[in-house]
């Protein structure tokens, strides 16, 4: 007999390469995403890229300018005065002013034309520190309607510093009259009040946007933000001169460059050196054109930036 060899044995099978997902993708694209972008469908809520924002923003800029406007009236519209008060709010606190830094604290002495001087100064004042002030709430305060609505966000703070624009618009009419009354005669200077707002303008939205964003995410904000302001404000020189505090006192070089460079008090000075025949230009520091043009742009358009970049957190949480 013939002995039998056995078959060999059969080879164990070989181990289950993993599954290449990249390729899979690849070769099957995804036909609803395919589909979207063929529609130019985004993400809901997600961020568009800066030139798109811009271009966004300026199809509502109709609604920026009428949603403004419906704010300025209805903000007296239950008092008596209606909207004499936004003549009158700047006055009383000029005739506050006045009474304690003019006639206790002497802070006139020195100052020629005092009351003109402190008059332009609680309006100019009056702008900056409201528009910082009332956008800290401005995306907050409408969670409503930018959770059920879609539009740039950036329309809430802007059109906060439209509606106190178009205050100030009507306080500088005001102003002009109180002035004349106050013995200043109209000069070429007068016409810089146009360029000094444009920029004073452009500074406030920025702040407004970089406000709004920080209020956006720690509402406790607005709270802390009248105390601020108020530091501010006595730093800026409204009821005194900087001009003539640094010639008397010997303050550090550090403390003298920071009131110089007070963004509120370069917009003050200007305002005053356009409207106040005493106002000369030896009062304002070095190139200080340049001060507010570079306050303006900086700030300008790194705030729009700023809010800009957290776009499509406003609403949510």
């Amino acid at each position: 007999m013939t002995a039998t060899t056995a078959p060999p044995p059969a080879p164990a099978p070989a181990p289950a390469q993993p599954r290449d997902r990249t390729k899979d993708k690849d070769k099957a694209p995804d036909p609803i995403a395919e589909l979207a972008a063929a529609h130019d469908l985004t993400l809901s809520g997600a961020r568009p890229t800066l030139p798109r924002y811009i271009a966004q923003l300026w199809g509502r800029r109709h609604f920026v300018t009428a949603y403004a406007t419906a704010r300025m009236h209805a903000q007296y519209s239950e008092a008596s005065l209606g909207q004499v008060w936004h003549l009158v709010t700047p006055l009383l606190n000029a005739a506050v002013y006045y009474f304690i830094f003019g006639m206790v604290m002497h802070a006139s002495h020195n100052v020629p034309d005092y009351l003109p001087f402190l008059i332009t100064g609680v309006f100019v004042w009056d702008f900056i520190g409201s528009c910082i002030n009332a956008s800290t709430r401005a995306v907050q305060s409408n969670l409503g309607l930018v959770r059920a609505l879609h539009f740039p966000r950036a329309s809430l703070p802007l059109s906060t510093v439209v509606q106190l624009f178009q205050q100030l618009l009507v306080t500088m009419g005001a102003l002009i009259i109180l002035l004349l009354v106050f013995g200043q005669t109209p000069t070429a200077n007068w016409l810089l009040v146009l360029p000094t707002l444009l920029l004073m303008a452009s500074f406030c939205a920025g702040c407004a946007m970089i406000m709004a964003r920080i209020g956006a995410k720690s509402p406790d904000v607005s709270q802390l933000m009248p105390f601020v302001l108020r530091t501010w404000m006595y730093a800026s020189g409204v009821m005194w001169s900087i001009d003539q505090m640094l010639r008397t006192d010997h303050l550090p070089d550090w403390v003298s460059a920071a009131l110089k460079l007070n963004p509120a008090a370069v917009f003050i000075d200007l305002m005053r050196f356009a409207l106040i025949d005493s106002y000369k230009a030896s009062q304002l520091p070095d190139h200080v054109w340049l001060i507010a043009l570079g306050w303006a742009l900086i700030v300008g358009v790194g705030g729009f930036v700023f809010f800009w970049k957290a776009e499509e957190e406003y609403g949510r949480g």
